[in-house]
């Protein structure tokens, strides 16, 4: 029988620039992905996310959602730039009181809030100054979650510094298709070298102000071999080491793989062991963001990495083209518990686009192909959990339909439907699911 404990975390998740909208709302400054959005060519079908779900002003309505799903927790990011417009120096009292007026409401309906601090906006006046690229960034960023832990630290249980560092590098600065948009070898290692001490500093910053749990957030993937032959091991390595280790390892042991000065070569800066003391700091919980594995290949044509990804004809794949494969999340998280002896884990991301039929009069939408990827996915974090990885809670990704960041609202991940152009929202039948499994801590996923 699948049952998790009393205590297991369930919730879902968001991140501000998905679902908030009114960007520049009572005194906020724009951010990175507000330069992206309002960039011709750079977002499918020209979308913006100037509306995106409208949560700024539905957020009280989007609460009630959560009481429905019986949700015991949520986790969303703030806005840098709703906070310090400036991205340091002056505070936006009126966007500091949205996050109050959110998190008192949680509070209210007994769902405990997790808040991230960076999932990727970046006030555009930081990057005006070099963002990611200028190594002042750690004490900015230090700022910045001094002034929300000092505002939040005594109701908000637990926190993340930021999300998924190896996005932000991969997609903003080594191919383009994120914010900030660019595309350059060399500035890829200092940006991971950057935020990694930002989310150092981020964790000192906070200690004095607040006395609740601080983590850091990883998108992580196992990654196997195509083949048994040397060429693809050693790529399986490579992106590994490129994903994976690259984050975790100069956190939880102090060191960045070997690997990393063969991927980049001379763009990998000398003097890259000098930060690893700093970068160090204990964190009380890791969070993983899982999706999908990579069966990987060795690419000449995929540089800096030269390893790329083998389609799997067997598998079920989601609309973002992600291959569903539940038995690695069991495996991923067993990887964590070896590396992180008992560090707390939480799986602060896991869910899937599939399509979903529009909506309509019915009160509730179906989408099976989720409930089955959930329910496979929640069995794998049991028997992880079976195995010995001290796994304390679960997150859907997504409470909402949302943007999809350069995607837009094409790509569906909610437990609830969002008709963007009227704002009504709709259960799926993935979210009852889910009601189902909190309520039974975990017997439903069996029936």
């Amino acid at each position: 029988m699948t049952q998790f404990p009393d205590d297991f975390l369930w919730g879902a998740a968001t991140s501000a620039f998905q679902i908030e909208g009114s960007p520049l709302a009572d005194g906020a400054g724009p951010s990175i992905w507000y330069r992206f959005a309002h960039t011709p060519g750079r977002m499918e079908r020209g979308e913006t996310g100037d509306l995106a779900c409208d949560h700024y002003r539905r957020f009280s309505e989007d609460i009630e959602l959560m009481k429905q799903i019986g949700l015991r927790a949520y986790r969303f990011s703030v806005a840098w730039s709703r906070i310090l417009p400036e991205g340091t120096g002056r505070v936006n009292r009126a966007g500091l009181d949205f996050y109050e007026r959110l998190v008192d409401r949680l509070l209210d309906a007994e769902i405990t809030p997790l808040l991230t601090l960076f999932h990727w906006d970046l006030p555009a006046a930081l990057d005006d100054r070099g963002g990611w690229l200028n190594p002042e960034i750690a004490d900015w960023f230090a700022e910045y979650a001094r002034v929300v832990a000092h505002a939040l630290g005594d109701r908000v249980p637990l926190w993340a510094t930021m999300n998924e560092p190896w996005v932000v590098v991969d997609a903003g600065y080594l191919h383009g298709v994120h914010a900030p948009g660019h595309r350059n070898l060399y500035e890829a290692p200092l940006v991971s070298r950057n935020l990694l001490r930002a989310h150092a500093a981020a964790v000192r910053a906070f200690r004095p102000e607040s006395r609740a749990q601080i983590g850091l957030i990883l998108n992580l993937e196992p990654k196997e071999p195509a083949t048994s032959g040397e060429e693809d091991r050693l790529a399986c390595a490579r992106a590994d080491a490129s994903m994976n280790r690259q984050y975790l390892e100069p956190v939880l042991l102090g060191k960045w793989p070997e690997e990393m000065r063969e991927i980049y070569g001379e763009a990998w800066p000398a003097d890259m062991d000098a930060c690893l003391p700093e970068i160090r700091e204990p964190i009380d919980y890791l969070g993983v963001n899982y999706y999908k594995r990579g069966v990987t290949r060795h690419d000449p044509a995929a540089p800096p990495v030269f390893a790329s990804e083998v389609f799997q004809e067997s598998s079920t794949y989601t609309e973002m083209n992600w291959e569903v494969h539940a038995e690695s999340l069991k495996r991923l998280l067993l990887w964590v518990r070896e590396r992180s002896g008992d560090l707390p884990i939480y799986v602060t991301e896991n869910g899937a686009a599939f399509y979903d039929p529009p909506q309509t009069a019915k009160s509730v939408l179906p989408d099976p192909l989720r409930i089955d990827y959930l329910r496979d996915h929640l069995r794998a974090v049991h028997a992880a959990r079976e195995a010995g990885a001290n796994v304390r809670g679960y997150f859907v990704w997504s409470l909402l339909d949302n943007v999809e960041w350069s995607a837009g609202t094409t790509k569906r991940f909610g437990l609830v439907h969002v008709d963007f152009a009227t704002q009504r929202r709709t259960l799926k039948s993935s979210a009852l699911f889910y009601r189902d499994v909190i309520r039974t801590r975990g017997e439903a996923i069996d029936s």
